[in-house]
């Protein structure tokens, strides 16, 4: 298996537009991050984790000859306003499949109805095949049975997915027990760490860091990274041996 970073940023990606924060200024590639999205490949098997709004440019940077689906973590505008950028994969082989919960589906119907339309479809627009998660099923994609993982986003519930070894949350700032008993035994985890200072919606890089050690895994990858972390060569030193920070199309393999 092989995971391919799309994305690390937050919301606003680094730099933010017109800011002078030091970060936004460095000049380490690193510290460039486009809003958070992960691609997960095994077996010829493609799948995406949210679909954001840099998600055209990822795509080019990360050419994929096929997409056979795409993981929705909840419905914020930095995860699915991507939507329409699908449409060369819908153009080669017709409705790609979606997954998320079903407050996130009727998010995505309201703010993309042309791409659900069942009469007079808009001609080139794309089409999509929509699936459903609840949090106490399994997922059946390829080879794999995909776990979900509930989490909550202050009040707003999300998904993470667990694809064998690999974990895959964003957005998170409170997990129930129960769930995280999902995630043991995982060989790597990817989970969100905002900042330095807490936030009322994210993890912050101490909560980000007693989180990975309550999961354990072998290895844990931060995203969904604001300028406010700091310069990425800088916050990487600082972190223990199994634990780093992600960055723009980097790869690890399972």
């Amino acid at each position: 298996m092989t995971i391919t970073f799309l994305g690390t940023g937050t919301s606003q990606g680094i730099p933010v537009i017109g800011s002078n924060h030091p970060v936004c200024l460095s000049k380490d590639p690193r510290d460039k991050r486009l809003r958070v999205s992960v691609l997960i490949s095994w077996n010829n098997y493609n799948y995406v984790i949210d679909c954001g709004p840099d998600f055209r440019q990822q795509m080019l940077a990360n050419p994929i000859d096929q997409l056979d689906g795409i993981l929705f973590t909840h419905e914020h505008a930095d995860h699915t306003a991507g939507m329409d950028d699908i449409r060369p994969f819908f153009f080669r082989q017709g409705d790609i499949p979606i997954y998320a919960h079903p407050r996130v589906i009727q998010s995505l119907k309201k703010r993309f109805d042309y791409i659900f339309a069942d009469e007079d479809r808009y001609p080139g627009a794309p089409a999509v095949q929509v699936n459903e998660v609840d949090k106490n099923m399994k997922i059946p994609l390829g080879n794999l049975d995909v776990v979900p993982i509930e989490a909550f986003h202050n009040r707003l519930q999300v998904f993470g997915y667990r694809f064998g070894e690999f974990i895959y949350m964003t957005d998170v700032k409170r997990v129930e027990e129960e769930e995280i008993k999902k995630m043991k035994g995982a060989k790597v985890l990817v989970i969100n760490a905002l900042r330095i200072e807490p936030h009322h919606s994210h993890f912050n890089l101490e909560e980000a860091l007693d989180f990975a050690k309550k999961v354990g895994a072998e290895q844990t990858y931060f995203t969904h990274i604001s300028a406010l972390l700091g310069f990425h060569e800088e916050v990487e030193k600082s972190l223990p041996k199994n634990i780093h920070l992600a960055y723009d199309n980097l790869k690890i393999k399972i």
